[in-house]
């Protein structure tokens, strides 16, 4: 937690962005951590959205750039799944970005709209009301229970 304080906001940033894209570790212990430190709650909550936020959409621009192909060559993809995942997503559009804020599986949803081509604006802003709200429901659960050291 004395690396958290030290690097303050900017790590949180960092660390946030780095938790929505293919790193393994969770955003919402930076962000309980830097509340722990004495972070300014409202602060701490548009930084951990902002960094989470960003990453996410990178991860939607690293899905946008895939190809079929590598699916089916280097992950052994059976055409016929990806085509049953495009009708999903297809369905329900956008409005998965808001499934982004899921712990593990997230990122892939912020990857396949990018890579089923979901429209950008409305995929952006769908995943900022997600992540978002994850961070406003942990910092409330934080206040709400009086956490602090």
């Amino acid at each position: 937690m004395e690396s958290l304080i030290e690097y303050g906001y900017l790590g949180l940033f960092i660390g946030s962005f780095l938790a929505a894209t293919i790193f393994p570790f969770s955003s919402d212990v930076l962000l309980v951590g830097m509340l722990l430190a004495g972070g300014n709650p409202v602060a701490t909550v548009i930084v951990a959205t902002a960094g989470n936020w960003l990453g996410g959409l990178t991860s939607y621009w690293v899905g946008w750039l895939g190809k079929l192909e590598w699916l089916e060559r280097w992950f052994r993809v059976q055409h016929t799944t990806i085509e049953r995942h495009r009708s999903k997503v297809e369905r329900w559009g956008a409005l998965l970005a808001l499934m982004t804020w899921l712990p593990f599986v997230g990122d892939i949803f912020a990857i396949v709209l990018g890579f089923y081509k979901a429209p950008f604006i409305p995929s952006a802003l769908w995943m900022l009301v997600g992540k978002g709200g994850r961070f406003v429901v942990w910092t409330m659960l934080y206040i709400l229970l009086g956490i602090s050291l």
